[in-house]
């Protein structure tokens, strides 16, 4: 399984895929991953061709049998289909917030908010704990295994 989180700068991302990561559960977060690969091209296509780094990096070890944590902003629909054109076990995770964090400079202006709720778990980090959240997470997460193997 990969799980993704994914919402503008400082939404709460590492801090959750920190408490999600464990033995048989790796990361893979934005701001390493562009530092390993010294991508600092911030435009769409910048962007993009980082999101399908992460997604290849995470499809191959997904298909080692390890589960994923992918915490990066995801801000393009195109970026999603990609990553959900290479694996069907993929839970999205979208993580908002409604006060000031200090990042909002960073934000991608032109995020592409999902619109298939059935599709994604969102989350506000504004009104939920920590703890909330990843119950929310655990949740959802059984939901779809238990649907996924009834069908």
């Amino acid at each position: 399984m990969i799980i993704v989180l994914f919402g503008q700068p400082h939404c709460g991302k590492t801090t959750l895929a920190r408490k999600l990561q464990g033995d048989q559960c790796w990361n893979i977060d934005g701001d390493a991953l562009r530092e390993l690969f010294k991508n600092k091209n911030f435009t769409r296509e910048g962007r993009i061709q980082n999101l399908n780094r992460a997604s290849d990096i995470a499809h191959y070890m997904n298909s080692l049998g390890t589960d994923i944590v992918l915490s990066l902003i995801y801000p393009y629909k195109e970026a999603r289909d990609y990553l959900n054109s290479l694996c069907d076990d993929v839970k999205w995770i979208y993580l908002s917030y409604n006060d000031t964090r200090g990042r909002e400079n960073y934000h991608v202006l032109d995020f592409e908010t999902p619109q298939d709720p059935e599709k994604v778990l969102h989350l506000n980090t504004t009104d939920l704990s920590i703890n909330q959240c990843l119950e929310a997470i655990k949740v959802y997460i059984n939901e779809e295994h238990i649907s996924k193997s009834s069908e």
